[in-house]
């Protein structure tokens, strides 16, 4: 298996909703035939109906909502672009689970929940450089010691 991800699809309960959102918040997305595909750097999101996602992946879905383990993230350039692109998930709907503070690893991050619970982590990491594409490669992590 190579080693990328291609696709990250959110199962949502309302298409209609969940796209307003991410609209909100500048992502722009073609929808066909109720699925939603952002083109989001090299990879898309999706949003598709939660019923339909679970039936694809062959999963009873219990509709119990909670922490699934999985949290979704954006690195940005700098602490004063956390606090603005949670300002703008908050106008748009989203609710914010930990408002932006300083981290351990010397950065600056906090999260929001967008209106179908998926966790989103926004973070300035002085340690991580993001490309002018806004791509971000790990850094040698083994170069640090």
């Amino acid at each position: 298996m190579e080693q990328r991800i291609t696709l990250i699809t959110l199962g949502v309960a309302d298409i209609a909703r969940a796209k307003a959102f991410y609209e909100q918040l500048g992502w722009r997305g073609q929808e066909v035939e109720g699925t939603v595909f952002i083109q989001a750097g090299g990879l898309a999101l999706v949003l598709w109906g939660r019923d339909k996602l679970a039936d694809d992946a062959g999963i009873d879905d219990s509709g119990t909502d909670g922490f699934g383990g999985v949290t979704l993230a954006q690195n940005v350039r700098s602490r004063a672009e956390v606090d603005e692109v949670i300002a703008t998930a908050t106008t748009a709907g989203a609710t914010v689970t930990k408002p932006a503070q300083e981290t351990f690893y010397g950065g600056y991050a906090g999260y929001f929940a967008d209106p179908d619970g998926h966790l989103w982590e926004i973070a300035w990491n002085p340690g991580f450089t993001l490309a002018e594409d806004g791509s971000l490669t790990v850094p040698d992590f083994s170069a640090m010691d």
